[in-house]
């Protein structure tokens, strides 16, 4: 099932299932600038990062000293959402914890994730709340793919000097650093950035890429606020880029005692609340 919001400007589509978005479309050129999800490529489209983000060390946790087993980030995109509220310009889904998601899991958890268009902007919001009783830990992300071609770019709103990391095979982090900008703006998208996966960057001023072309005048503005992390990735030589904020990042080898030891990790107290939202807005 999917969940659809329009406006004069643009209109988008929601799955159900992990609350996925499906499409992002100009109404006015009729161009698609969410990647489709061939399979043969990369099946995801804009899966969401709870409660973790990357790949846990041998996929596996410890909370009050009780080893949990999670898989690749996380179980909110692995389940459906409920619709909670729509309205003319926004869509709100719900997903909350059950019998099932503890197993995995073992926080009451409430997230919310509420899609708001206004012209051609797409704001998506993410409301984590604790229902437990006591604090809870966690990791969220974004993870949406946007179409390009080779030889597109991204160009950060200032001059960046970024402390760049990568993954091992393992999809846990090598414990180097890799250089990427030195007081630059511009990330070239070519056939082999991705050869060792994700550029996991930090250290941003920025808070605004620019995802654009020379092989049409149209391009995305992202906007990722506050997030500690972006992450850039794509299959190698595919024709989209994933732009991803987060708050959280992969394991590393350094063997942690605790999950809420792990790098990055965010935690509320019970009633309260964690709000992320980031926005792709279409110039034409």
């Amino acid at each position: 099932m999917k969940f659809t919001l329009k406006n004069n400007s643009v209109s988008i589509a929601v799955k159900q299932y992990g609350a996925e978005l499906s499409s992002f479309k100009s109404e006015d050129s009729n161009i698609e600038y969410l990647w489709q999800g061939n399979p043969d490529v990369w099946y995801g489209q804009s899966p969401i990062l709870f409660p973790i983000v990357g790949t846990l060390l041998d996929n596996k946790y410890k909370v009050d000293g009780k080893e949990y087993e999670m898989f690749r980030h996380g179980i909110a995109r692995k389940r459906d959402f409920e619709l909670k509220e729509q309205g003319k310009d926004y869509i709100t889904l719900i997903q909350k914890w059950n019998e099932e998601s503890l197993e995995r899991y073992p926080f009451k958890y409430v997230l919310d994730i509420e899609f708001k268009l206004c012209g051609k902007k797409l704001t998506v919001t993410h409301t984590v709340k604790n229902e437990g009783d006591g604090a809870m830990y966690f990791s969220i992300g974004a993870h949406p793919g946007f179409n390009c071609k080779i030889g597109d770019r991204l160009e950060f709103a200032e001059p960046e000097k970024l402390i760049c990391e990568k993954i091992d095979t393992d999809s846990i982090l090598d414990g180097k650093h890799y250089p990427t900008l030195d007081n630059e703006t511009t990330i070239v998208i070519t056939k082999d950035i991705f050869e060792g996966d994700a550029l996991v960057l930090s250290g941003m001023k920025s808070d605004t890429v620019y995802l654009k072309s020379d092989f049409r005048p149209q391009y995305i503005k992202f906007n990722f606020g506050k997030a500690p992390v972006l992450g850039i990735w794509a299959k190698p030589g595919a024709e989209y880029v994933c732009i991803e904020p987060w708050y959280g990042v992969n394991d590393s080898r350094e063997v942690k005692n605790d999950f809420s030891e792990k790098r990055l990790i965010q935690k509320i107290e019970p009633a309260e609340e964690f709000v992320f939202p980031w926005s792709a807005e279409i110039i034409e």
